[in-house]
């Protein structure tokens, strides 16, 4: 006998902050290459996993002095190391008691499969669950307006991650739909990509969870991974200091989530000759040296979608966890979206 309360004791020990279950009803409506059910067809319950993102992990960027903690520990080895510790112990505790687990890397795909179905009437590989949703479906939070998993216990701070098992669990209640995010819209007033659409505009993506409907705003993606990988002055003083004779105006921008991540990968990862202006002979010194030593890297903050929104969480009393201090002393700082690399007050 295996209970859902053991898992989460369990899940929780092994370094998991939160832990939720869903039954695999919960899936139903789910695109074929989002069903989980795909990858395990037997299985009765999915358990959601999150590990809490430090609060201080922001600090550097909200100042201006430090930018890797947040690739580091915000998301790179958040999802790739920190988190799938947890996540693979479980999986363990969960067989050791006879039952089989799947854990499902908690990676998000950047394009469909290229290849045909393996198994007639199934999806092709690769199969990729939406760890976001499967989270709401799990009972553990509910997405915010701006896309981003939100929590009672951490608002926008945390990263999650999913298994898979034949254990027939019992699931957690659903959260109310924005009984965590009140929908005040600060994200988009201080998005830097500006990606996120106001709700009067009435671009919304929207599912069904039984009797529940969750709602959250319809962001341009491109702009998004434009300004998330640093092709954004407003928010990368890496690009006003390699490329300062460039001007684009991210909000100007219309291309598509594919074409952004072309772009900024390919510049992330591009060198040129040495010069005596450009001596490391990287074309993005940082870009590049994240790429090569985290495998990614992560620069514009996420001033609106995490940041403004965790001080939002925090001085509305929505969220558990609490602290001395105030995130935000001192006014932002924002780069001139014209190319000007010197620092002004928001």
């Amino acid at each position: 006998m295996l209970t859902a309360q053991q898992v989460k004791e369990y899940a929780k020990s092994a370094g998991a902050d939160l832990c939720g279950v869903a039954n695999m009803e919960r899936f139903d409506g789910a695109p074929e290459q989002m069903d989980p059910r795909h990858i395990f067809p037997e299985a009765k319950s999915a358990i959601v996993l999150a590990r809490r993102i430090p609060r201080g992990v922001y600090r550097g960027i909200e100042e201006g002095t430090h930018w890797s903690n947040y690739t580091f520990y915000g998301y790179n080895r958040l999802n790739t190391w920190l988190l799938p510790k947890a996540q693979y112990e479980t999986s363990c505790f969960i067989e050791d008691h006879g039952f089989e687990a799947t854990p499902v890397y908690p990676g998000v795909a950047e394009a469909e499969p290229s290849s045909a179905p393996r198994r007639e009437g199934q999806p092709g590989p690769n199969v990729y669950p939406n760890i976001r949703i499967a989270a709401v479906a799990a009972g553990v939070g509910e997405m915010g307006w701006s896309k981003v998993f939100m929590t009672k216990e951490f608002g926008p701070r945390q990263r999650l991650c999913m298994i898979l098992t034949d254990a027939e669990l019992e699931p957690d209640p659903l959260v109310e739909p924005n009984t965590v995010c009140n929908l005040c819209m600060e994200c988009v007033d201080y998005c830097t990509g500006h990606c996120i659409p106001h709700i009067r505009e009435g671009k919304v993506v929207e599912i069904q969870i039984e009797d529940k409907t969750y709602r959250w705003g319809d962001v341009d993606m491109g702009k998004c991974t434009l300004t998330h990988h640093g092709l954004n002055k407003e928010a990368s003083p890496f690009l006003a200091l390699d490329c300062p004779g460039l001007r684009m105006d991210v909000s100007e921008q219309e291309c598509s989530e594919e074409e952004a991540y072309k772009l900024t990968h390919s510049v992330g990862r591009a060198t040129w000759r040495k010069t005596p202006e450009f001596p490391t002979g990287h074309v993005l010194d940082y870009a590049y040296t994240m790429m090569f030593g985290v495998g990614y890297y992560a620069v514009c903050g996420a001033r609106g979608c995490i940041r403004q929104c965790m001080i939002s969480c925090e001085e509305g009393g929505r969220v558990e966890q609490t602290f001395h201090n105030e995130f935000r002393k001192k006014p932002m700082w924002l780069l001139d979206p014209a190319g000007n690399a010197s620092l002004k007050e928001d």
